[in-house]
């Protein structure tokens, strides 16, 4: 069993430095030797032979090849290529939908070591509750698991509903323990800027505890970029094109380039490669993974893998995700090969397309050949169930009344960068009649503390739908939200999320089509990884036959962000139609009689 909280201060063990020195001069054998293997020098980026000697969890000697045998243990790598264990800088386990320790049991083997999770999702939902759950989810885990405080609970105050609330007093409360290791990104941006009284005090409150402050500065530039950095928040991964990575990096923020948005990333690497060397301001996050591609291609590994492919040197990509990593993190015992540092290890065959075949962590191996060794306990559940507090559903909920033959509709105007729009509309029955150029969105409040009849709204640039979605993955406040081309199907896939405790459906003709549950939380299932993947691939090929896809913005992953409030632009939530940018907040989208 490890305990997180000893580290790094658990490497000053003065026994095992004791042992450790004495095995570097020779005076006593190795735990284990790694041998034949070609080390990736994270500092000069040379590919050099090296055997290494390690003592528990420590890293006691690098040397020449051959030099030394004596050793309890010898591990041959086959003229594998050995580099640091893996940090994912930024990332949200809940959008894996599965629970801590079956992430773990993914990437571990991988060659992921080390992750900085943002448990706001379940804090989103659940509060302190959800943000005690995560703690204790992974406080023994393999996978050395750095746990952010979300500062946005909700991201967008007043103009949505989430299940719990974040102030000031919590953060600093937070901060103060020990396994919270820094402010998880700061979504309200606008409040930053503004100097926001909640703001401010969430943010000084990381800056007094001297811990990390982590941005999401998607879309600033100028002064507003100079506002929010000066508040004292220190990185991004909301980068938006490649002019973009790079005014961040001249402005001095720690990037976290984010392979959830694949088509950005060949612009990134161009930009990069044109800079000729790899700032040591960039690291690497994954932000969100679905659960299919957890499964086929792993985490932080797998953008790796994809910036290599997309011409950045394997040496840069690496380093990006190890040394700069470390170094961001302030975590001197990671990130690197050498005497003295942290056993965190990975052996790979190849470069090019980086596989782990065997993933040692902190002196211990954990994985060979994509295979976890040792098992991992489950953890208790039971606080992050039945929090779907919401009656099921009829069509007529998902419709907006009028007394008026002719109305004129305020519209969110598409699914990325969105921008206010209005469309004149019929009435008939007394229901407004959607314009054929429309996708209906509603999201009705799913935690309890207000209302739960839907808000809807409309949507231009989303293409034709053939029926309808239903989710309570909703970034961020989870509430329940349904996309669709009529009320039938709506409130078929919304009744069927409802009564599987949470997760996703999708209807048409009046059946429910695919539905994945997920009980814990709305947001993940405790079924095994293949499980979970294969419900939510049935979900995508079910969207597939519904609507059409226009990347790289009309996609299926937009609809997990069409009611992200905090972004710039119109976003409906469970309060209306919000703009942040304005301070504009429209309970209805009627506008006028026209």
């Amino acid at each position: 069993m490890t305990d997180r909280n000893r580290e790094p201060d658990d490497l000053n063990d003065f026994a095992l430095r004791k042992r450790a020195i004495a095995a570097a001069r020779g005076d006593a054998p190795f735990d284990r030797m790694i041998v034949g293997g070609i080390l990736v020098d994270m500092v000069t980026g040379e590919r050099r032979a090296a055997d290494i000697g390690t003592v528990g969890p420590l890293i006691a000697s690098v040397h020449p090849p051959g030099v030394r045998r004596d050793a309890a243990d010898i591990l041959d790598t086959a003229g594998g290529f050995v580099t640091p264990g893996l940090i994912d800088t930024h990332m949200h386990i809940e959008s894996s939908m599965v629970t801590p320790a079956t992430y773990a049991r993914a990437v571990l083997p991988r060659g992921v070591t080390t992750i900085v999770w943002d448990p706001h999702e379940l804090a989103n939902v659940h509060g302190m509750d959800g943000i005690r759950f995560a703690i204790e989810a992974t406080r023994t885990l393999a996978l050395r698991t750095l746990l952010l405080a979300p500062s946005c609970v909700p991201s967008a105050p007043g103009f949505e509903l989430a299940g719990a609330e974040v102030d000031a007093g919590t953060m600093a409360r937070l901060l103060a323990m020990p396994d919270i290791h820094g402010v998880a990104e700061v979504m309200n941006m606008r409040g930053v800027i503004n100097g926001e009284p909640t703001m401010q005090g969430i943010v000084q409150a990381g800056l007094a505890a001297g811990k990390p402050v982590c941005g999401h500065a998607r879309g600033l530039e100028g002064a507003d970029l100079a506002a929010f950095m000066t508040a004292g928040i220190e990185s991004d991964h909301e980068l938006v094109s490649g002019p973009d990575l790079l005014a961040k990096l001249r402005a001095g923020l720690i990037i976290e380039l984010r392979g959830s948005h694949d088509h950005l990333l060949p612009e990134f690497v161009e930009t990069i490669n044109r800079l000729g060397h790899l700032p040591q301001t960039v690291t690497l996050c994954s932000d969100d993974v679905f659960p299919d591609d957890l499964m086929e291609r792993g985490g932080i590994d797998d953008v790796v893998r994809r910036l290599v492919r997309y011409g950045l040197r394997p040496e840069w990509a690496l380093r990006a995700a190890t040394l700069n990593a470390a170094q961001r993190l302030g975590r001197r015992d990671l990130g690197l090969i050498a005497a003295g540092r942290r056993a965190d290890i990975v052996i790979a065959p190849d470069l090019d397309d980086f596989q782990a075949k065997v993933v040692i962590a902190s002196g211990r191996i954990v994985g060979r050949n994509g295979c976890l060794d040792g098992t991992i306990p489950p953890a208790d559940t039971t606080a992050l169930r039945h929090s779907m507090k919401i009656a099921p559903l009829e069509p007529d909920d998902f419709r907006i009344r009028s007394d008026l033959d002719r109305v004129r509709i305020a519209t969110i105007d598409r699914p990325r960068f969105t921008r206010w729009g209005d469309v004149s509309a019929q009435v008939h029955d007394g229901f407004v009649v959607p314009p054929d150029d429309v996708t209906l969105i509603a999201v009705a409040h799913r935690h309890g503390r207000a209302d739960s009849r839907p808000c809807v709204g409309f949507l231009r640039e989303w293409g034709t739908w053939r029926g309808a979605f239903a989710t309570t993955v909703s970034h961020d406040s989870h509430n329940l939200t349904v996309f669709g081309s009529n009320p039938a199907d709506m409130a078929a896939a919304a009744n069927a999320v409802i009564a599987a405790g949470g997760g996703m459906a999708v209807a048409s003709k009046g059946g429910v089509d695919a539905c994945l549950p997920l009980p814990l939380s709305g947001l993940v299932s405790d079924a095994a990884l293949p499980d979970v993947a294969q419900a939510f691939t049935a979900v995508r090929a079910a969207m597939d036959r519904i609507i059409d896809w226009q990347p790289p913005y009309l996609v299926f992953k937009a609809c997990f962000g069409a009611t992200l409030a905090c972004n710039a632009g119109p976003h409906q939530t469970d309060r209306g139609i919000a703009d942040v940018e304005t301070g504009r907040l429209l309970e209805t989208p009627v506008l006028t009689d026209r």
